[in-house]
Order: C-alpha cells, then sequence, then structure tokens
C-alpha cells in the first residue's frame, strides 16, 4: 500500500513538475531586429519608408512550444525614425505626421483572438500624428528558439489620422490617400 501511495505521489509531482515548464507566461521585450515600414503610391511612383527603431514589450503565455495567449503588446515607434531614400521625402512626411507636436507612433493591444496555431486577430489601438483609432490586424506568429515572431500589416489612410494626403513641386506630385503598414516583430525572452 505504502508502495502505490508513494508511486502515485511521485507520479503527480512529476507531473506537476512538468507543466509548470510547459506552460509558461512571460514578458519579452522587443527586438531590435524587428522592422516596420509604411508605403503608398503618388502621381510620380510608389514609395515606402522603413524604420527599424520600435520599442515595446508584449505579455505571452507559450504552451507546449505555441503561442496559447497574448495578453498585451505595447509599441512605440520614433516618427522621425521612419525614412525613405530621399530626405526631401523625409521632411514632407515629418510635417504630415506632425511630428513637431507628435514625436511617436504607437500600438497598444486591446484583445486577441486565435484563429488557428499561427494566426491570430489582433484589436488595437493605432496613435498616428496624435489621432487614436482601433484597427483589427490578422497576424502570423512563430515560436523561435530566443522568443517569438510575428508578422502583419494594415491599410489605413491618410484621413483615417486626420492627415492631409502629401504634395509636392507645387501640388503637381500628389500621394494617394491609401497606406499599408507592415510589421515584423521579434520578442526575446
Amino acid at each position: 500500500m505504502k508502495a502505490i501511495k508513494l508511486k502515485l505521489l511521485m507520479s503527480l509531482v512529476t507531473f506537476f513538475g512538468i507543466t509548470s515548464f510547459v506552460v509558461a507566461q512571460k514578458s519579452y521585450a522587443l527586438d531590435n531586429k524587428s522592422t516596420f515600414s509604411v508605403s503608398g503610391t503618388s502621381t510620380l511612383h510608389d514609395w515606402e519608408m522603413k524604420s527599424s527603431s520600435g520599442t515595446g514589450t508584449a505579455n505571452f503565455t507559450i504552451t507546449n512550444g505555441k503561442l496559447s495567449e497574448i495578453e498585451s503588446i505595447a509599441i512605440v515607434l520614433l516618427a522621425e525614425s521612419i525614412k525613405s531614400e530621399k530626405k526631401s521625402m523625409d521632411k514632407v512626411a515629418y510635417e504630415t505626421l506632425k511630428t513637431d507636436k507628435n514625436k511617436s507612433i504607437k500600438y497598444a493591444l486591446k484583445s486577441a483572438e486565435k484563429i488557428n496555431e499561427t494566426t491570430w486577430e489582433l484589436t488595437g489601438t493605432y496613435t498616428i500624428a496624435g489621432v487614436s483609432k482601433i484597427y483589427k490586424t490578422t497576424v502570423k506568429t512563430a515560436i523561435t528558439k530566443d522568443g517569438l515572431s510575428m508578422q502583419g500589416s494594415n491599410k489605413i489612410t491618410f484621413a483615417d489620422f486626420g492627415m492631409k494626403s502629401p504634395t509636392a513641386l507645387l501640388g503637381t506630385i500628389k500621394t494617394g490617400q491609401d497606406l499599408t503598414l507592415k510589421f515584423n516583430l521579434y520578442f526575446n525572452l
């Protein structure tokens, strides 16, 4: 009888000991290899601006090597860290973003819904040019040896955030209203 109780007790200790290693909710920091971009069109050419200067944190639960819960994500990107290949374009973009008053672009998660093992729908608030809007974003996730990666994009417009489409050369070059935000995020343990 003592041997059976001892085996049962050892089984429970082993089970709960392993379980505590298998399920882990942790805070993750945004890695500096994360990238952000915004792209659009103009009457002259398509354009893209990029940054890799974001900072942020997230709380995830990983169970048996799979993402099982996204509790929080907060990202801050300095607006003037977004660069194109032309300084004149950067200057116009910063004026449009009102960077003299709004130094940062921010994202804050409100909720996350799991679609399948690697796909999630995030609902969160983007704050751009001092205006906040809630968007749904479908993201692809992957567990890496160092943490978690997350890729996604959103379609927005200048008007969504109270901005006017930029123009150049006395209005002869006009920017299209539609924009695409893309991100490749890497969170380290």
